[in-house]
Order: structure tokens, then C-alpha cells, then sequence
């Protein structure tokens, strides 16, 4: 406004100017031409023509002083929007030109930098002032300084400023000029010192390559490697660490359309010639102007020999070393796909009388029996094909490419062997197999039809008096007999309301508290009593009725549980074993759901059992899984450890809780391994934060090493039995009871 009222004085003076001009111009042409009358009249022509246009510049001058203060304020909120500051110093003149900026960066009114021309230096916050001397130094021979540091401001606050100075030198050289820009830099710099905090706190190995050089790695990363700082990796190749099939592998990833983020293993070669197992995600970045690849990863050295050491475990007897039911499986099914027109031989091996000795002499003398059986087994066997352990005093033996009688002859020669005393601390043990043998394709073109013929010979040859070895044959078909009884029966059981569900309590080990309740099908026939579910649930797996008995049993357990929740018990899930067979129906997850709604039990109430042969089918099952979490339902892997899992897949399955065998269990006091297999299983499920389960539990000496290896929950009949609903009803209303203190 004050700019503005300027210029319009301005005008009128000049318009008053031009009045007097001509007045005067009128006076001389009337004392110099008299006798002219019209010169009289030129002055007011002269002014009425050139009025339009000094009328016009006038304007025109206002619209460029209206348009150059707009500018100036559009200027200024630029500024002050970007909390920048200009300082200009004439060192010729020494006049000083400061921005109202300035204000707003330091604290402190504009005018203070003009009466006090080093406060600007005395703000600095004292560690930063060495830049000073070096900063002069520069400016002096005229080159552009940019420089970083922080000030305090009057309220105590410390600001980062970066101050970009642009010196002007003079002919002579001398320094004449001096102009500054003031930028608040603090957030950046405070997001920097966090992420630079966060990176170089992290315990993961955080990395930046390019041009498959190092050019930056943190200290968990320069430790890992075995380097004693930083200096000696930035500026190294690659290659020294990783092998040139990984680095390729990566650089195909990333010239993939819309790849972002790749994850792989691989093993990492240290400083000090050491290999280590990593595991890393790698994504593509720009560092300092270039583009890059920023790696983060951690050391998996340990879990990958956890892995091997599972894996190992799971294919293979820990006591024996020989390979285990699972490993047999797998290889049997291998050699009848590879070798289909070729004989194979089953034999069914069981020791007659082992029970007498483990229970005699004890279970570490049973264990260096079963050890010596399994060397002379393999001895025997030798290169004719494999020898496994089923588990217990059971041996399978598999004889490739073969035919009847040599599958005798081996046989023979097993019996042989075994008419040897095997010796233990001194002391003569005899035990002596029973052998049954199956022949492929002639009693069996699949695993189970195999092994399971040559179990029932096996049991033939235990009738007809041990000691001996029996081929199988289609007389020996008792056990098919009952087998296709109970195929008729479990049809027409869910009909008859033949089954029924116990439960057992799943408890915290450290408290005894309920923490879960696994319901458990039994079958009560009509003729045969109550049937095991070891036998007819196999059945109803091959049958397909495993579907209907395995929805039934979802729909009785819910029930059950909504009434448990009715009585006041709202904390424990109820625990439901489903097969592989279950998990792959197609309306599982819809019927769950509708059970669920219809039941209106919550799904954090409900959690399923499933077994680790889901593996099989990876990216279905992890579909399946991340539905039925989306519903709530709790999910836990039963029968851990008795097939093998790849850990890399799992930690990524969507899973609460691992529930360890009981055979595993069992080890903890009848095997010589102490229970390292239990231990390892605690140890991983930790490790990848699943809840951990101990099944089977029956003596105070497996508590008290569960509890030792801080394994937080078991069940098994040193709690409780397989109870039914009444009994259960009775158990819970006791809990309450005991936790009131009531004494019953």
C-alpha cells in the first residue's frame, strides 16, 4: 500500500509538471509571437495530445508496480513456506541484505543479525564450529561451500541448518561479495539418524551393492563376514563372498518386468574361510545417484543344521541310524514307479520275545539290542536292497529286482544270523525274528497293500511258532475279513449314532491350568466292543468315509463346546484332528464357516489338527490355511516330527501350534538318545514362536524334562485319560471348584 501511494504522488506531480510546462510554453509564445493569436492556443494543443499518452504510461507503470509486488509476495510465501533465509553481505560496501526468513530459521527478529553481524557464528552449536576455519578457507578463493551444522535457538531447541555460500572474487582476486542460501534441514536429518540408527542397530546384515562392489554394509553384516570394521569390505567385490551363480541369479531376478523384491538363500564365504548359511531379500534402489541392490539378511547357520539335523531324524531311526517308516515309504513307492515290470519283495521282520527282555532287563539294554539286530539286519541284507525300522522291535526290509526265492534265501540267511546270541554288558541274549514276506506285483502294487500283506504273514509265521518266515497268500485273509466287517459297520455307524467323542485336557505344564480340550472319535460296535481308532480311521481314510465321520465330528465337538461356553468356560479352544483327505474337500471352509454361524461358537474356540503331509501340496494348503484364519480357527500341526517339513516353508504358514509325537515323547526315558529329538522340536517351535505340545505324556520324569526344556503345554494320561462329555463336565466343574478353594 505504501508503494502504492507513492507511485500515485508520483503521478501527480507529474501531471502538475506538464500543467506548469505549459503555462510557461503559453507565456513565451504570447511575449514572443503577439501579434499571432493562435500561438496563444499551442501550449493547451500540445497538452491535450500528449495527455493520452502520459495517461497511458502512467498506467502501464502501475500495472509493472502492481505486477512486480505481487511477485515479491508470491516471493516472500515461497520463502517462508520453504523456511529458507538469504543472507547477502557487500564486503565493498559492507552493507548486509537479510531475508525476514531468517526469523523463522534461527529464532531470532532479522534485525539482531544486522546489529550483531557474527550472531550467526554464535549460535552454532559448539562441536560444530571446526567447520568454520576450513569453510573460510574456500570461500576466500571463491569456491562454492555447502556446509551442515546445527544451531541453537533462544528457546533451546537445536535446528540443522545447511548453509550453501556463494562467493564473488573481484580482477584482483579479493573477496568483494558474499551470498548465502539458509535452508532448515532437521527433518531430513533426523529421519536420516533414524534410519541410519535403525540400520546400523539392526542384528541383520544390511547391505548396498553396486556395480558388484560393496558399498556399504552395517556392523552385524562386516561382523558376520569376519571383519574387523567397515573399511575392510566397502569398495571389495561381491565375488569374494558370494558365488558367482548367486550374483547372476539375483541380476536375472531384477531384469524380470515388475520385479521389486527377490528372497533367497545361500552360503556366504567369510574373511577367515569359513562358510555360513544366509538367508536374504534383495530389492533394487538408487544410492548416491546410482542404481544399486540393498540386501538385508540374517545368519541361518544354526537353523540350517537344525534342518539337516530334523531331516535326518525324520528319514532316519535315531537309534539305530537306519532309515526310518518314513524313509522305507518313500523308497519303496520310488522303485515301484521305476521298476514296475521288475519283482520287489516286502519282508515284515518282528522280534519274538524282545518285550520279555526290554521289560526285564530295562529299556537301555532293550536299545543296544535293537542296535545290534539292526547292524546284523544291515550286515545280511548288504547290497540286496534296504533295511528300515518301523519303530518298536519291527523291521522292514526291501529286496529290489528279486524273486521268490531269493526272497527265501535271505529270509533263511536272517534266521541264521539270529540263531547267534547277541551280547550286552557281558551277558548272551537270543532273540529270533518272525518273518512275513510280500511280493510285488503278485500280493500288492502300492505301499500300503505291500506292507500290509506282509504284516499279516508276519503273523502268520508268530502263530505257526515264531522263528520262521511265511510268504503271504490269499488264505491268509482273517484279517481282511474283519477288515471289510468294520468297512460295513463304519457305514452304517454315523446312522446308528455308534460313535461317540471322549476328551482329554490339554494343560499349561508350569500351572496345571486348562488351556485346551482334544475331542477324540471312538467307535462302539454293536458286536466288537469299542474299536481303537488306530484301526477303523485308516479304513475310513481308504473308504472316503472319513469325510462324513470327519464333518460329524466338526459338528459335535462345536456343539459341545457352544454348551461349555454356556456354562461359563470361555478360554480354551476345543481341538479337532482332520485328515489329509478332509482338508482337500472342496467345502470344507464353507462348512466350517456355516458351523461356525449356525453353532455361534467364535473361531479363536475351535482349532484344527492337521498332519505335516500337507506339505505335499504346498500353495493349495497355505490357500486353504489363510482362509480358515480368516474365519479365526486356530491351526496346529499334529504328529510333529514324524514327516519332514522344510522349516523355510513353514515359518510361513499361517500356524499357532506344533504338537510332538508321542513316540517322541516316549523317547525321553526308553531310548539312549535322551530325548534330543524332543528337545530340537521344542527348541525350533520356539524359535519360529508355535506354541509347542507335548502328546502322550504319562510319567513324571517326561514332565519334568518337558519342563526343563520350557515346553509350555502337554496332555497325555498323566493328566487325564480320554474322558466322555460327562466325565469332562465333571473335570471343568472341578477346576472351578479347586480355583475357588473349595476342597472336594
Amino acid at each position: 500500500m505504501r508503494t502504492r501511494k507513492i507511485n500515485n504522488v508520483h503521478n501527480w506531480m507529474l501531471i502538475f509538471c506538464l500543467i506548469v510546462f505549459t503555462e510557461l510554453l503559453d507565456l513565451i509564445f504570447t511575449f514572443l509571437f503577439p501579434s499571432v493569436s493562435v500561438i496563444k492556443y499551442v501550449s493547451l494543443f500540445i497538452l491535450i495530445g500528449i495527455l493520452p499518452f502520459i495517461m497511458n504510461t502512467l498506467k502501464e507503470i502501475s500495472r509493472k508496480d502492481d505486477e512486480l509486488r505481487l511477485n515479491k509476495l508470491k516471493l516472500k510465501n515461497i520463502f517462508d513456506t520453504l523456511d529458507i533465509a538469504i543472507w547477502s553481505h557487500d564486503l565493498t560496501s559492507d552493507s548486509l541484505l537479510i531475508t525476514p526468513g531468517i526469523e523463522k530459521l534461527y529464532g531470532y527478529s532479522y534485525i539482531d543479525f544486522y546489529q550483531d553481524l557474527n550472531l550467526w557464528k554464535k549460535v552454532i552449536y559448539p562441536d560444530d564450529l571446526t567447520f568454520l576455519e576450513e569453510r573460510a578457507q574456500k570461500l576466500a578463493i571463491g569456491e562454492t561451500v555447502t556446509s551442515e551444522y546445527r544451531i541453537i535457538r533462544p528457546d533451546g531447541e537445536v535446528r540443522w541448518i545447511q548453509d550453501r555460500g556463494f562467493p564473488t572474487l573481484d580482477r584482483k582476486g579479493n573477496f568483494v561479495d558474499f551470498n548465502s542460501v539458509l535452508i532448515d534441514i532437521t527433518d531430513r536429518k533426523e529421519s536420516e539418524d533414524r534410519y541410519r540408527s535403525l540400520v546400523e542397530m539392526s542384528p541383520d546384515i544390511i547391505a548396498v551393492v553396486s556395480r558388484k562392489k560393496i558399498e556399504y554394509m552395517n556392523e552385524a553384516g562386516w561382523k558376520l563376514v569376519g571383519a574387523s570394521s567397515s573399511e575392510a569390505v566397502i569398495g571389495e567385490s561381491v565375488m569374494k563372498f558370494a558365488s558367482a551363480n548367486i550374483i547372476n541369479l539375483i541380476r536375472e531376478q531384477f531384469e524380470q518386468p515388475k520385479q521389486e523384491m527377490v528372497r533367497f538363500e545361500f552360503q556366504v564365504n567369510r574373511l577367515d574361510g569359513e562358510t555360513i548359511d544366509v538367508e536374504m531379500a534383495a530389492t533394487s534402489i538408487i544410492y548416491e545417484g546410482r542404481f544399486a541392490v540393498q540386501v538385508v539378511g540374517r545368519d541361518i547357520t544354526e537353523r540350517k543344521k537344525a534342518e539337516k539335523t530334523i531331516q535326518y531324524m525324520a528319514f532316519y531311526d535315531s537309534l539305530t541310524g537306519l532309515p526310518n517308516r518314513n524313509q522305507f515309504r518313500n523308497h519303496l513307492n520310488e522303485v515301484l514307479t521305476k521298476q514296475s515290470d521288475k519283482t520287489q519283495a516286502v519282508l515284515f521282520l518282528d522280534l519274538d520275545r524282545f518285550k520279555i527282555i526290554n521289560d526285564t532287563k530295562g529299556h537301555t539294554v532293550g536299545d543296544f539290542i535293537l542296535q545290534k539286530v539292526a547292524h546284523r539286519l544291515d550286515v545280511t541284507v548288504h547290497t540286496e536292497g534296504m533295511v528300515s525300522r518301523q519303530g518298536g522291535d519291527e523291521f522292514i526290509i526291501l529286496l529290489e529286482d528279486t524273486d521268490k526265492e531269493r526272497a527265501a534265501n535271505i529270509a533263511q540267511q536272517i534266521l541264521a544270523e539270529f540263531s547267534k546270541s547277541l551280547e550286552v554288558n557281558e551277558q548272551e541274549f537270543f532273540v529270533t525274528p518272525s518273518i512275513g514276506i510280500s511280493l510285488y506285483p503278485v500280493d500288492g502294487v502300492d505301499v500300503e497293500t505291500l506292507i500290509k500283506n506282509a504284516d499279516t504273514a508276519m503273523y502268520q509265521a508268530k502263530e505257526r511258532g515264531k522263528n520262521n518266515f511265511q510268504f503271504y497268500s490269499a488264505n491268509l485273509n482273517g484279517i481282511s475279513i474283519r477288515k471289510m466287517e468294520l468297512e460295513n459297520g463304519l457305514r452304517r455307524a454315523l446312522e446308528q449314532n455308534q460313535l461317540m467323542l471322549h476328551y482329554q485336557p490339554q494343560v499349561c505344564l508350569k500351572t496345571g491350568a486348562l488351556v485346551g480340550i482334544e475331542a477324540l472319535i471312538r467307535w462302539q460296535h454293536p458286536l466288537h466292543g469299542l474299536i481303537p481308532p488306530c484301526e477303523f480311521i485308516p479304513l475310513a481314510e481308504e473308504t472316503g468315509l472319513i469325510v462324513p465321520i470327519g464333518k460329524w465330528v466338526l459338528q459335535e465337538a462345536c456343539k459341545q463346546r457352544k454348551v461349555w461356553k454356556q456354562m461359563g468356560f470361555h478360554d480354551f479352544p476345543v481341538a479337532i484332528n482332520v485328515s489329509v483327505r478332509q482338508f482337500e474337500d472342496d467345502h470344507l471352509i464353507d462348512y466350517i464357516s456355516s458351523l461356525l454361524d449356525e453353532t455361534g461358537l467364535e473361531g479363536h474356540h475351535l482349532e484344527l489338527e492337521i498332519t505335516e503331509s500337507i506339505m505335499q501340496n504346498l500353495e493349495n494348503s497355505t490357500i486353504i490355511l489363510n482362509k480358515l484364519k480368516d474365519l479365526g480357527v486356530l491351526i496346529s500341526i499334529d504328529d510333529f516330527g514324524t514327516g519332514y517339513s522344510s522349516l523355510s516353508y513353514l515359518k510361513h504358514l499361517p500356524i499357532d501350534k506344533i504338537k510332538i509325537d508321542k513316540t517322541f515323547v516316549d523317547d525321553i526315558i526308553y531310548h539312549a538318545n535322551q530325548g534330543i529329538m524332543v528337545k530340537t522340536i521344542i527348541d525350533m517351535g520356539l524359535n519360529l514362536n508355535f506354541a509347542v505340545i507335548a502328546e502322550g505324556i504319562e510319567t513324571d520324569e517326561q514332565l519334568h524334562f518337558l519342563k526343563e526344556n520350557d515346553c509350555k503345554i502337554g496332555q497325555g494320561y498323566f493328566f487325564s485319560k480320554p474322558i466322555p462329555v460327562e466325565q469332562m463336565d465333571r473335570y471343568l466343574l472341578s477346576k472351578i471348584e479347586k480355583s475357588s478353594g473349595i476342597q472336594l
